[in-house]
């Protein structure tokens, strides 16, 4: 197998072509077009968020599954999405945040897994609040991994199974920066 084939893909945005071009982005504040790019996905994704709390009703203390399905398909979107965008579509600068830190991250809401999670704690529920817990890490996980995996990307994330040494799909940094180095150069070549 080839070093290259195993990378998860780098926002070519971000993508430090030397020690100059690294500290420069480093320094970098925010953008207002791009802060507005993430503001007009937030606006989206907030109501999808909350159109699907109305779709799946939760009775108190039972598994917050409107969360949970929130959380898994935001994750599984988020997977999608984000291969697609970054192997498919040219560079953009307001995509990316767009549908990222806009749509998805205003439509997947961790803070309500963590207080969800709390109170079926507290409230005496521990066995469903640590199900609730562990399934929907490992659930956000795998929908990701299964995202970037449906557009059959060489180098996406792997989608590793339980025999499956971990150690293996350990990330490699630099690796990683030389194989985006040479996908913007070869799109700026095209």
């Amino acid at each position: 197998m080839d070093r290259d084939d195993d990378v998860v893909p780098i926002d070519p945005d971000l993508a430090p072509s030397g020690p100059i071009e690294a500290s420069r982005r480093r320094r970098r504040r925010a953008q207002p077009d791009v802060l507005a790019a993430i503001a007009a996905g937030g606006a989206l994704g907030s109501p999808a968020r909350y159109e699907m709390t109305r779709l799946i009703h939760v009775s108190e203390g039972t598994f917050p599954w409107a969360t949970f399905w929130t959380n898994v398909t935001g994750s599984l979107a988020l997977g999608l999405l984000l291969i697609l965008i970054i192997e498919r579509f040219p560079p953009s600068r307001y995509l990316r945040p767009f549908v990222a830190i806009g749509f998805i991250g205003a439509y997947t809401t961790f803070s309500t897994y963590m207080v969800d999670t709390d109170v079926l704690i507290k409230d005496g529920h521990a066995a469903i609040g640590d199900t609730y817990l562990l399934a929907s890490a490992l659930a956000g996980l795998a929908a990701v991994s299964l995202g970037a995996a449906r557009h059959g990307v060489r180098g996406g994330f792997p989608v590793v199974g339980a025999a499956q040494d971990l150690s293996q799909h350990a990330p490699r940094p630099i690796a990683q920066l030389r194989v985006a180095q040479r996908r913007i150069r070869k799109d700026g070549e095209s």
